[in-house]
């Protein structure tokens, strides 16, 4: 089982995103006995943003591609095959400012690409990255999976959009969230953690 962890926050160690999907992690390991872990994380090695240059050349047939269009998305193709080769996804995403960090959406551009990922072939959108599972770790100050603030939160719906668009619509989510709420703080990382722990992978 090939599973591939991609870490998304700015806080290194004392990420909570990051605690919570180390837990998944475990989990996975415990689970399987053959257990490959792969680790990217983002804030550490993040993928370049999307420019002119990069998308046409993802435009351009691969047998037309220039040497210097070979270079550009070599970064791109890296992603690619990495997501390809993996069985599971897990998804550590910390909120910032109501949606995902910058890093996220980087990689995110990198790996949205047609004919790789997503195919029009058939007139209509289709996911080439089919069979493959999704945990989404999503850690926030406040409670933003109910409640008045839930209007507030455009990081899971999106990450199932976008995700789904490429054919990862196995996806389970996780939260840790409440860490600045007053009397919550202390009990989000043990609630979130158990809720881990209760799932059957």
């Amino acid at each position: 089982m090939n599973v591939l962890h991609i870490k998304t926050s700015i806080n290194g160690d004392a990420s909570k995103s990051n605690q919570l999907s180390n837990s998944i992690i475990e989990k996975l390991k415990n689970t399987y006995s053959e257990c490959a872990v792969e680790t990217l994380d983002l804030s550490e090695n993040p993928l370049p943003f999307l420019t002119a240059e990069m998308y046409q050349a993802f435009s351009t047939p691969k047998d037309a591609r220039s040497l210097t269009q070979l270079e550009v998305i070599q970064p791109s193709d890296m992603a690619i095959k990495q997501l390809k080769n993996a069985d599971i996804l897990v998804l550590a995403v910390p909120l910032y400012n109501f949606s995902i960090p910058a890093n996220l959406k980087a990689w995110l551009d990198q790996i949205a690409r047609a004919n790789e990922t997503f195919s029009y072939a058939t007139g209509s959108p289709q996911g080439l990255l089919t069979g493959k599972k999704v945990y989404l770790a999503i850690a926030s100050g406040g409670i933003y999976s109910e409640g008045m603030m839930k209007a507030y939160d455009f990081t899971e719906n999106y990450l199932r959009t976008v995700l789904g668009f490429m054919g990862l619509t196995d996806v389970s989510t996780f939260r840790l969230e409440g860490i600045f709420v007053p009397n919550m703080g202390e009990q989000a990382v043990s609630k979130a953690l158990e809720t881990v722990e209760e799932y059957s992978f």
